[in-house]
């Protein structure tokens, strides 16, 4: 699996690169790695695209520093990586905390090098309620969640599987896909996973989002119970100067698994404008 150092602090980072045509970059959400994407990577393969998936630092192949974690340094990461690469004409598709990173990264490095982003379920603008953003959720939410994942961190990913899916309006959501995901998400440092937590629902995007300048597709389940779409994509929409909003009543958070063929769909058509 090839890999490359970051600008910052020369962290070493793992990614996935297949295919020779116009590139997607595929940023992974919360405690995820880019094998999150396998329903995404053989049908843009087979479409013709280049397919880049990154895992960031503190998750799958990638080094665990103890720093690092903040959504600038996640972004400038990002940033390295498309140097590294010096992928051009790019399209950025994120899903969950992975869309925060996706629209700091354009806010602090600029769209020359992308032309269009994809987002789904993102945690934007801001999830944290304050006087001047009354639908987000108490803090005491995050330290209630903080709490329990540094109690057992298994359990708290297995009593949610079932939400995270939406098995009771989506069927045929297998046991061992949500086992699968469930590895998946424990695979990350645990140290990362509780700092990330903290930084996507205490960090406001709401200027990043504002100061989008390419066309930017939302997706979001009705159901989803992580990044509760009346405080996220609803709200990154009427911000995002470019923005489509699509939604999915029956979907829960991981829609880009019991969604796959919707998803790539909509993201099909979308790249191709």
């Amino acid at each position: 699996m090839p890999t490359f150092q970051t600008s910052t602090d020369g962290t070493t980072l793992a990614y996935q690169d297949y295919g020779t045509g116009a590139p997607i970059l595929f940023i992974a959400g919360w405690s995820l790695h880019s094998d999150m994407w396998e329903y995404q990577l053989h049908h843009f393969l087979d479409q013709g695209y280049r397919c880049i998936m990154l895992d960031r630092r503190g998750h799958g192949r990638s080094d665990r520093p103890s720093t690092g974690y903040d959504v600038d340094t996640r972004a400038d990461d990002v940033a390295a990586l498309i140097e590294h690469l010096d992928l051009r004409d790019l399209v950025i598709v994120g899903h969950s905390s992975g869309g925060g990173e996706v629209v700091r990264y354009l806010s602090r490095h600029g769209s020359d090098r992308v032309s269009r982003v994809a987002l789904l379920a993102p945690a934007i603008p801001f999830m944290m309620l304050t006087d001047d953003n009354p639908i987000g959720a108490p803090i005491e939410l995050l330290e209630a969640t903080l709490a329990q994942l540094r109690t057992d961190r298994p359990k708290w990913f297995a009593e949610r599987a079932q939400g995270y899916f939406a098995t009771h309006l989506r069927a045929g959501v297998s046991q061992a896909i949500m086992d699968e995901e469930i590895q998946r998400c424990l695979s990350a440092s645990p140290y990362a996973t509780v700092v990330m937590q903290r930084e996507a629902f205490t960090t406001d995007h709401r200027a990043d989002v504002a100061a989008l300048t390419v066309p930017l597709l939302l997706l979001h389940g009705q159901a989803d119970q992580s990044i509760p779409i009346e405080i996220s994509s609803r709200v990154a929409a009427q911000l995002a100067p470019h923005a489509v909003l699509k939604e999915y009543f029956d979907a829960g958070h991981g829609f880009y698994i019991t969604h796959a063929a919707e998803v790539n769909a909509e993201i099909l058509d979308f790249i191709k404008g």
